[in-house]
């Protein structure tokens, strides 16, 4: 009898190990990735490109005709661009690949960083003709700030003016990784029909029909040919000098084989050193397939990217088997850990709330019990779904490594952590940019107003770039947010998801901060209070200076507090509360009530008292003596300034440059392109209120112009 129960249990151990097996093989065939590029570099086309060949679509969607699955939004539909992060799925060869195609428009940044917080991987479209723009470079910057290994696809190869070797030294000298060409167009321009593949060092074309077999595999012609053996040679050259292992069989063979090259190329990606450069035409359907083959090559699955990191969480002094509360956890991408999930988007309708979810450890059912760990609250999981933009398919179960959307969570706002209830964890948050543009909003009719409350706050819930706040002077609701664009398509949002709410809007406003020019020593501020029983004192001695560095250089040129307090005379738990004192007076500066940034508090001196002094009266008296400090400071008013790239024709140049000074812009160059020419200029953000219906009225409807943040500079002083 026990006999048999030794080996059902055996057996049983078995099957559950094969079963664990199995789920962490799956694993290994997972992708997350997102798309990243510059406004109009391809990137919806490339996803759309992807779909149709994994059959997950059965016709090619198109922008300009508002037929792509994931602009799915009116808004987008309407405008021709990305403006909200939209995740799909699909299976590519044995692998499930997890896709989200990301806004390129700086307006919608946190749209990019929000993604790639829980993205593994990435591909990084290009314009053949542009190369590396403004944005491109941005979103490759996010990149590198989460450490997320990426591929590069030059697009648009079919373009006039298109040149693949062009767009690679973009990138190596504006990005600045190694850039490793794996492929030689075949025929330029208008004449683009395919690839040579330079590891295996096969030709690879395509016809333009409607089908997903357009894909011709042959020898390489013999016109290629020459330049393509070259091009190898050099591809081996350079990894060789980048990976210990192909430079061993380098050495010996003068040359790398075929699997030696790829997985060099693969270590290579995964550890940022250099990033592998394929090339094609998304909208023609030429070169998607090698892009795929290179997605699940290349870049890395769940289980090959670090641990994720946390704070252990629990009942105060409590240890458990992690370690004590508030210490670093390491969790890998296990099916069998404890729960570990990251909500990195939410998206709240009048039927409901879809809550996305990427998971890093453990697995989720559906009706299974979630911690909140940043709140402490419960939640249950009603539905698991998987996404596909806007439609979505039930599932029963998702394991470490998937991107779901859940329903039944009520109240976790993107950043939360959900994990198991009996190993709280904390994740890290996605870092939220702050706002630099703010109008006022309104009900056109009072009946109204607290429709519009609700409307607002929730576009905050699913957008935490976007603030909304009362100005106590005024009594108005303020929103606030990244640029005239993204709060142009928030209120629109308002109007179409609530039917009837007429909303007035407000003049934009830029988002000014005060910083320090000349700052003061020595200044002395005594606190004292007493009515009645224990009493408040407390004396500080405090000098203010601005940080190093030009004024404004950076918005978060910051804060920094320091102590040459000796003796005693202010105890260390009472600089702490003056600490905290001097955060609270950075709120509102003295020439406008704007938070305050770029100074430098010292505390050199104070007082207590035996019985009346505490924390409360050294933090009070570090607010009131940096507010008072600041009024005998030299004061200056920063504004938030961007820096512009203006393409036009050659023969506009001179009116846009004459237009950019006139907006107190600062030209930092042209650079010369054909028959067009891209300027660079420094502009304050104020100034470009409505530029793009002056630029097109000035070019004939022929100029563009992207901006990206710069930081903030000196405000004119008709503006202080």
């Amino acid at each position: 009898m026990r006999t048999d129960v030794r080996r059902t249990h055996n057996a049983v151990t078995t099957t559950s190990s094969a079963a664990a097996a199995a789920v962490l093989a799956g694993i290994t065939t997972v992708r997350n990735l997102g798309i990243l590029a510059h406004v109009d570099a391809g990137k919806t086309t490339v996803t759309e490109r992807i779909l149709f060949l994994a059959g997950e679509t059965h016709k090619r969607g198109e922008v300009h005709d508002g037929t792509t699955v994931t602009d799915c939004h009116p808004q987008e539909r309407e405008r021709g661009i990305t403006i909200f992060a939209a995740a799909v799925s699909c299976l590519w060869d044995g692998h499930r690949i997890n896709l989200i195609d990301t806004p390129g428009h700086v307006d919608f940044a946190d749209e990019v960083e929000r993604s790639l917080r829980v993205l593994d991987g990435a591909v990084a479209v290009f314009d053949a003709v542009a190369g590396v723009e403004p944005q491109s470079e941005s979103v490759w910057r996010q990149a590198d700030r989460h450490g997320v290994p990426r591929i590069a696809f030059v697009n648009k190869m079919d373009r006039a003016g298109a040149d693949l070797d062009a767009a690679v030294a973009s990138i190596r000298e504006r990005l600045h990784p190694v850039p490793l060409a794996v492929q030689l167009p075949v025929g330029r321009e208008g004449d683009f029909t395919g690839v040579v593949d330079l590891l295996t060092m096969r030709a690879l074309t395509w016809d333009d029909g409607p089908g997903r077999d357009g894909l011709r595999e042959g020898p390489v012609p013999e016109e290629l040919r020459a330049e393509a053996e070259h091009r190898r040679r050099r591809l081996d050259e350079t990894v060789a000098g980048l990976h210990p292992a192909a430079l061993e069989e380098y050495y010996e063979h003068t040359a790398l084989s075929t699997a030696t090259l790829a997985a060099a190329l693969r270590d290579l990606t995964h550890s940022g050193e250099a990033v592998v450069v394929l090339c094609g035409s998304a909208y023609r359907n030429r070169g998607v397939e090698p892009l795929l083959a290179a997605v699940t090559a290349y870049l890395p699955s769940p289980l090959d990217v670090p641990a994720v990191r946390g704070s252990a969480m629990g009942a105060e002094g409590s240890e458990g088997a992690e370690g004590a509360v508030g210490a670093e956890v390491e969790r890998a991408a296990d099916p069998a850990g404890p729960l570990t999930a990251l909500v990195f988007k939410v998206n709240v309708t009048a039927s409901g709330r879809l809550t996305y979810l990427r998971l890093y450890t453990g697995t989720l059912r559906k009706g299974d019990t979630v911690l909140d760990a940043t709140t402490g609250r419960t939640e249950r999981i009603a539905r698991i779904l998987r996404v596909q933009a806007d439609s979505h398919t039930e599932t029963d179960s998702a394991v470490a490594g998937d991107i779901v959307a859940v329903v039944g969570v009520k109240a976790a706002r993107t950043g939360a952590t959900l994990c198991a209830p009996g190993a709280p964890l904390v994740l890290e948050p996605p870092v939220t940019a702050e706002p630099v543009v703010t109008v006022a909003v309104e009900a056109r009719r009072s009946v109204d107003t607290d429709r519009l409350a609700v409307a607002l706050a929730r576009l905050a819930e699913e957008d935490p770039s976007l603030v909304v706040r009362t100005d106590p002077e005024t009594g108005q609701r303020v929103l606030s947010g990244l640029g005239e664009l993204h709060l142009e398509v928030a209120v629109e949002k308002i109007r179409r998801d609530h039917n009837g709410l007429e909303v007035v809007v407000g003049r934009p406003q830029v988002a000014h901060r005060e910083t320090v020019e000349r700052g003061v020593t020595g200044h002395v501020h005594r606190h004292v209070k007493q009515d009645g029983g224990a009493g408040q004192f407390a004396q500080v001695v405090i000098d203010v200076a601005p940080l190093d560095g030009p004024v404004g250089a950076q918005e978060g040129g910051g804060f920094v507090f320091a102590s040459t307090v000796t003796g005693g005379r202010v105890p260390k738990e009472y600089v702490q509360a003056v600490e905290a004192g001097c955060r609270d007076a950075l709120a509102e500066g003295p020439l406008g009530g704007h938070p305050v940034t770029g100074l430098r508090v010292t505390l050199t001196d104070g007082a207590t008292h035996s019985k009346d002094s505490s924390d409360l009266a050294f933090r009070t008296a570090g607010r009131t003596a940096l507010r008072d400090a600041m009024r005998a400071c030299r004061m200056v008013l920063l504004e938030p300034v961007v820096e512009v790239t203006v393409t036009v024709p050659q023969e506009a140049v001179g009116g846009v440059l004459g237009d950019l000074a006139a907006r107190r812009g600062r030209v930092q160059g042209s650079d010369p392109h054909g028959a067009t020419a891209a300027v660079t200029a420094v502009v304050p953000l104020a100034e470009l209120f409505g530029y793009a219906t002056a630029l097109r009225s000035r070019t004939q409807g022929r100029g563009t112009f992207t901006t990206r943040p710069a930081g903030y500079a000196p405000a004119p002083v008709a503006a202080r």
